[in-house]
């Protein structure tokens, strides 16, 4: 019988750059190494809508949850940069810059980060919900109005995967899969009983149930099942309906993925296994260094908000 005893906890976390963020039920823990390579620490309140109203029930906070971590993490990913020093405040700004900068005063940074939200949005609906419906409009001659959305589904998880494929070859991004991969060991081996040490950590496994890439494969999966039964051979309104659906299908792969972080059964990692596949390339194995900064920011939640 192992001395460790098991644990279950519902701390999440994401990859930022040159750190780790961990997240609680109330409050986040940024840990970042800044250029002279000391770990810097941030904690600030994790609010969002998940807490108000209707948010707080199942389906619906999946839907909250989906915005919040669009907002707040685009943030988080924003100060992350500052602290690693990249050296924005340093760069001159431009006339137009400057005018924004006269004009805003201190709420530039919050509009801008809004703004990247919804340029994000539009991009990825544009990506993985307008392409694959107009590719998959030139087979309404030779399918049926039901094949439609099984072809949009096939395209969509294409795109995805070569999507992945292709930003996981880019340098810097392979080192914040890098993060992503301390960031999943550190769980897990919380999860596990042990001390949060790096010897502990490193021989850990870098999947894990919970994660945003299962989750996003999980909507890509649902919303083929979901179009299905949503069928309709007018091009426009088949774009629509998709894009309207988008927040119903998020909260469905929401609740299926808290499913799976709470069981150990067959069906579950089942289920989980397409996601857990997809997750060795979106994380690689880090080195110390990472590991550090990812126990640094899951000690930083478990200091106010300790779990047995």
């Amino acid at each position: 019988m192992s001395e460790y005893k098991e644990r279950r906890t519902n701390i999440g976390g994401q990859a930022v750059i040159e750190g780790v963020m961990m997240r609680g039920k109330k409050i986040c823990a940024m840990a970042v190494r800044n250029p002279e390579g000391e770990i810097v620490i941030e904690k600030k309140d994790w609010g969002g809508l998940g807490k108000k109203g209707i948010f707080k029930y199942p389906i619906f906070r999946g839907m909250a949850a989906f915005v919040d971590s669009l907002v707040s993490g685009t943030k988080i990913l924003m100060r992350s940069a500052e602290i690693a020093g990249e050296g924005w405040e340093e760069e001159e700004l431009s006339p137009f810059e400057q005018w924004l900068t006269d004009k805003l005063g201190d709420k530039i940074n919050d509009i801008l980060i809004y703004f990247s939200v919804f340029l994000s949005l539009v991009l990825g609906m544009g990506l993985f919900f307008v392409l694959p419906v107009a590719i998959g409009n030139l087979f309404k001659s030779v399918v049926p109005t039901w094949g439609l959305g099984v072809i949009e589904g096939l395209i969509r998880i294409g795109i995805f995967l070569a999507y992945l494929w292709l930003i996981s070859r880019m340098k810097e991004i392979r080192r914040v899969f890098q993060y992503h991969g301390a960031e999943h060991k550190t769980i897990a081996c919380f999860e596990s009983g042990k001390e949060l040490t790096v010897e502990n950590v490193r021989p850990c496994t870098r999947l894990h149930k919970r994660c945003g890439t299962s989750f996003l494969l999980f909507v890509m999966l649902i919303s083929m099942v979901v179009f299905f039964f949503v069928r309709t051979d007018v091009f426009l309104l088949r774009l629509v309906t998709r894009i309207c659906l988008v927040p119903f299908i998020a909260g469905i792969s929401y609740e299926v993925i808290r499913w799976a972080g709470k069981s150990e059964s067959g069906l579950v990692k089942l289920v989980s296994a397409p996601g857990l596949c997809l997750q060795k390339l979106t994380t690689a194995e880090p080195d110390d260094s990472q590991i550090e900064c990812a126990i640094a920011a899951m000690k930083g939640v478990l200091e106010d908000e300790p779990e047995e």
